[in-house]
């Protein structure tokens, strides 16, 4: 960046001319000089926003997604960046869930009550606006009776990027 700064510097010249008479003429003629400034400065790049890819089924509290929460199923990897950095959802929670549950009622009620331990505040504050993901890792040869994780997500109530952790 270049920056140019302009200065007026007024000085009072004195002129001595020998007339008829050998008088001297020591009127001062005042003079005006612009005196251009240049002052160059050098504007520092922005840091780069350091982001790392990992599998959204991997998301745990307190990573920042640098783009909105996956919707299309062929999508694994999502961009995380650090929370201080702008970005567009935060996950507050990752819990497991039965198999045999009703997932969209199971999966909202458990959002709600980690939003409110996450933030401190109750879900419906207009803040933020939540979404979840589900990852249903279902071996049917197993015994494990929470096969299923919901992984909660807030993000900005009119989509807008958020700056800091929503944790409190």
């Amino acid at each position: 960046m270049r920056s140019t700064t302009r200065g007026i510097v007024i000085g009072v010249a004195i002129t001595a001319t020998a007339g008829c008479g050998g008088r001297v003429d020591t009127t001062p003629t005042p003079t005006t000089t612009s005196a251009p400034t240049s002052m160059h400065t050098t504007a520092m790049p922005a840091p780069a926003v350091q982001t790392r890819s990992v599998k959204w089924v991997d998301l745990q509290a307190g990573d920042c997604l640098a783009d909105p929460p996956p919707t299309d199923p062929a999508v694994v990897q999502v961009n995380v960046v650090d929370c201080g950095q702008p970005h567009l959802a935060e996950t507050y929670l990752r819990v497991p869930i039965p198999v045999n549950s009703a997932l969209d009622d199971v999966a909202a009620r458990e959002c709600a009550t980690g939003f409110a331990r996450y933030t401190g505040t109750a879900a419906t504050a207009g803040s933020y606006t939540t979404s979840y993901l589900i990852d249903s890792d279902q071996d049917r040869t197993s015994d494990n009776p929470y096969p299923s994780t919901v992984i909660c997500l807030l993000q900005g109530a009119q989509g807008q990027p958020l700056t800091g952790s929503a944790r409190r």
